[in-house]
């Protein structure tokens, strides 16, 4: 062997085991576009205050919520330099640290000055700087557990195989459903199957247990209402049948509850529709919102305060960089070979996705208001810090260059059984 065939072989020995970082790569999309939901997020807060905030200067709500941001970007930055591996590692820690938190929600005799109800539901804690809500993190933690759990295993392939990924989720979901936070506990089921399918569980598996799902949540519905005709509620809550009801009466045409019930919904499509095509001007958009009294306009109904404000193509642009952070997180999955990295990307982009559903069917009537943010967008801290956690560990995942000689994830050699 030549000194020069030598040479070329030590450096390739080198490349191979030298670490390598690959800048340019599609977690940079979820990057930019959390960063525009964001900048949208504190203008649609900055309007909210209706005719009275100086449009000088921003409000008191939109100035906190640059604050959350500038912690969100912290988180995002820690989340990026620490090796996504290290996530998988401390994963249980991390579980155990939120459980504790979810326990605590619910504990008796806990003051009103540490964990008081809003709405009827015990889901913050009060840090002082901010109310920390650990259903947020929940969904972070949830998606690690989920990947750290799917990333070496085939038993999910089959049927009997999903129970344990299952339990994962219903730990969390018991614990904010007895909060109660129906909404936020939404969000894990959907995001299991997303990741499931990611890790080759089979389809007919999945749509199998989701029609029993179905019609399981059919049947409490059910139940619910025919108890509620005898003033009992023993499954459902009056106000959460309330918000089902309400919605049947939007897409019956019923306006006999307008002024009750169906009034948020009512209030939010008004604003919607006045939006038209290309929005309102601010001023005209300010006293809108300050006549029209929309409840919870700077959380769960800021869409129907950005859709007023920049109309049909504003909710495009809205939408198309929600697209763009599920495309970037998808494209970085692809990317990766390794197996926790790739279904973390995945969960994540289920979650941020469905979310977003969820906020918008809501706020345009067609599902019950359930009391859901809207990510990157809606006023609160925890809902901010944890969604740039989210885009920190996707970009993280999409620096780290593949492994050399790495098998693919999820490529099973035999055909799952029944």
């Amino acid at each position: 062997m030549t000194a020069v065939s030598s040479r070329r072989l030590y450096e390739g020995a080198r490349a191979v085991a030298q670490p390598r970082l690959l800048l340019l790569n599609p977690g940079w999309l979820a990057v930019l576009s959390s960063l525009g939901l964001a900048a949208l997020g504190v203008y649609g807060i900055h309007i909210t205050e209706g005719l009275t905030a100086d449009a000088g200067g921003l409000s008191d709500f939109a100035s906190k919520q640059l604050a959350y941001l500038a912690a969100g970007l912290v988180a995002a930055t820690v989340a990026t330099v620490w090796h996504f591996r290290w996530w998988c590692f401390y994963r249980w820690a991390l579980a155990a640290a939120t459980l504790a938190m979810l326990v605590f929600l619910l504990l008796p005799g806990v003051p009103e000055s540490i964990v008081r109800p809003r709405n009827g539901a015990r889901a913050w804690i009060d840090l002082g700087p901010i109310n920390f809500q650990p259903g947020e993190l929940a969904k972070f933690v949830f998606v690690l557990l989920a990947a750290g759990y799917l990333r070496f295993r085939e038993n999910h392939r089959r049927l009997i195989g999903l129970i344990p990924p299952a339990l994962i989720a219903f730990v969390p979901i018991g614990l904010i459903v007895v909060q109660p936070d129906l909404g936020m506990a939404l969000l894990f089921l959907p995001t299991l199957v997303f990741m499931l399918i990611a890790a080759g569980a089979r389809l007919s598996h999945l749509i199998a247990t989701a029609a029993m799902g179905v019609a399981f949540a059919a049947a409490i519905v059910l139940i619910s209402f025919a108890a509620a005709q005898n003033d009992q509620y023993p499954l459902l809550r009056k106000y959460q049948l309330a918000r089902i009801q309400a919605v049947v009466d939007q897409i019956k045409g019923d306006t006999r509850h307008v002024q009750d019930r169906g009034f948020q919904g009512r209030q939010a499509l008004t604003l919607v529709g006045a939006g038209g095509i290309v929005g309102q001007r601010e001023s005209v958009s300010r006293a809108q919102l300050k006549f029209n009294e929309l409840p919870e306009r700077r959380n769960d109904m800021i869409f129907a305060v950005l859709a007023n404000r920049f109309g049909f193509f504003g909710v495009a642009a809205l939408l198309g960089l929600y697209l763009l952070w599920v495309a970037g997180a998808m494209l970085v999955s692809a990317a990766s070979k390794d197996p926790f990295g790739r279904l973390v990307c995945v969960g994540f982009a289920a979650i941020i996705a469905v979310q977003m559903g969820i906020n918008i069917g809501m706020t345009l009537g067609i599902l019950p208001i359930t009391g859901l943010t809207l990510p990157f967008v809606s006023y609160g801290g925890s809902s901010m810090i944890v969604g740039m956690l989210m885009t920190g560990l996707v970009l993280n995942i999409g620096l780290r260059r593949p492994d050399y000689l790495w098998r693919l994830s999820f490529e099973f050699d035999e055909p799952p059984e029944d």
